[in-house]
């Protein structure tokens, strides 16, 4: 069996199932960071924690993270399959590439932070080449494309109070993250499931290139 012929028959299978279900899911496709760079952000985000544990935000619990290329919101289940062809068509004719996990930022900037992050670095281009491939296979399924500039991350913490942000951002910023170089060779179209916990998640179809 071909790699795309097991991306159709994954997005298939999922698929089946979800058009007897009445309610939507969450939905988002990204790519999966290996578990030296989970363990990596899960320890930045530990050392901030024991600094600053008064400052109210909303920390990745669960160590797992994912490089969001598009995330959908709530869509009909009916509508999955959709979006697991939009993101087999990306995938085709890619090839394997490499990526950098590096740096550290906050959104909007940090002098009024509401998102950490750790940064991505795309020294092929290829990454951006796999956004504009998907955003232009989701319109061609009638999924909205996101009019904001692509900024490779993975999210480390959103913060729900200003007292205190903007001291545990200088800190965040300041404190080093070793570039960690990654192979990526797969999309992934994941569901989230919000719980007091945490997010759960579910990968309902994989697109290896």
């Amino acid at each position: 069996m071909t790699r795309k012929s097991q991306n159709l028959r994954s997005s298939r299978s999922v698929c089946r199932q979800d058009v007897c279900a009445p309610s939507g899911l969450r939905v988002f496709c990204a790519i999966e960071p290996p578990e030296e760079v989970c363990a990596r952000a899960t320890d930045h985000i530990r050392r901030l924690r024991h600094e600053f544990p008064n400052v109210n935000a909303s920390w990745n619990r669960d160590g797992k993270f994912h490089l969001t290329l598009k995330f959908l919101g709530e869509i009909p289940r009916s509508r999955v399959e959709n979006l697991s062809r939009a993101a087999g068509r990306a995938v085709e004719a890619l090839s394997s590439f490499k990526l950098v996990v590096e740096k550290t930022g906050a959104f909007p900037n940090n002098n009024a932070p509401r998102v950490l992050w750790i940064g991505v670095s795309d020294p092929s281009g290829k990454l951006s080449e796999l956004y504009e491939r998907l955003e232009e296979e989701c319109a061609k399924e009638s999924f909205p494309r996101d009019e904001r500039p692509f900024h490779p991350h993975l999210t480390l913490a959103r913060l729900r109070k200003p007292h205190g942000a903007r001291t545990l951002a200088s800190a965040h910023k300041a404190m080093p993250i070793e570039p960690i170089e990654i192979s990526v060779s797969e999309l992934l179209v994941i569901s989230s499931e919000l719980g007091r916990e945490g997010s759960r998640y579910s990968v309902i179809s994989r697109h290896v290139f």
